[in-house]
C-alpha cells in the first residue's frame, strides 16, 4: 500500500450512531478498495480480539485480502488457525463509506468501542488513530486513557533517547 492510516481525528458519533470518516483516511480506503468505482468506498471492521481490546481495527479490502490469505495457508482445523477465523472473520463486518463520507456504525462496533444508546444521546465522540495499514476506532475517553497509560509503560529508554533507535538496522536503509 503507497499511502498510511497516519494521525488521530476526533469525530462526533450522532444519536442513530453516524461518524464521518476522516477524509485522509477515506483517500487510503478508496485506493485499498479494488471495488471503487469513484463513490462509496468499503471496508472492513473488526471488533474481535478479547473483551480486553477496547478498539475496533479497520482494514482496506486489500489489506484484508492479504490477511485473509495468511489464514488461508494454515493448517484448517489448527487451534490457531480457529483463533484467527474467529476473530478477524466472523467477528467482523464490511461496512461502506456514503455519499457524505459517513458511516453507520453497527451494533456489534458499538458495543465492542463502548458506544452505548446511552452515550450516543449526548453527543458521543470517537478517535480514529492511524496505524500504518489499519486505523483504529475507539470511544473518545478510552483513548485517552490508553494513551495516558501507554506514555508510562511505553518504553524503558534513558531521557532523551532516539525512538528511531528502536527500529531494527536494515542494509537497504
Amino acid at each position: 500500500m503507497s499511502e498510511a492510516f497516519r494521525g488521530e481525528f476526533s469525530q462526533k458519533v450522532d444519536g442513530k450512531a453516524r461518524v464521518s470518516i476522516p477524509a485522509p483516511f477515506r483517500r487510503v480506503l478508496e485506493a485499498g478498495d479494488p471495488t471503487f468505482d469513484g463513490s462509496r468506498p468499503k471496508f472492513v471492521m473488526v471488533y474481535g480480539g478479547g473483551t480486553a481490546r477496547q478498539f475496533v481495527e479497520c482494514y482496506t479490502l486489500a489489506e484484508m485480502k492479504r490477511l485473509e490469505a495468511r489464514i488461508r495457508r494454515m493448517p484448517p482445523g489448527t487451534a490457531q488457525r480457529k483463533a484467527l477465523e474467529r476473530n478477524f472473520i466472523t467477528l467482523s463486518q464490511t461496512v461502506e463509506v456514503d455519499e457524505d463520507g459517513r458511516i453507520v456504525l453497527p451494533p456489534k462496533v458499538r458495543e465492542k468501542v463502548g458506544l452505548t444508546a446511552e452515550a450516543l444521546k449526548d453527543s458521543a465522540e470517537a478517535v480514529f488513530a492511524g496505524t500504518l495499514e489499519t486505523f483504529q476506532i475507539w470511544r473518545s475517553s478510552d483513548y485517552e486513557a490508553e494513551m495516558a497509560a501507554q506514555e508510562e509503560v511505553d518504553l524503558d529508554l534513558p531521557e532523551g533517547a532516539d525512538l528511531l533507535s528502536l527500529l531494527p538496522f536494515d542494509a537497504e536503509d
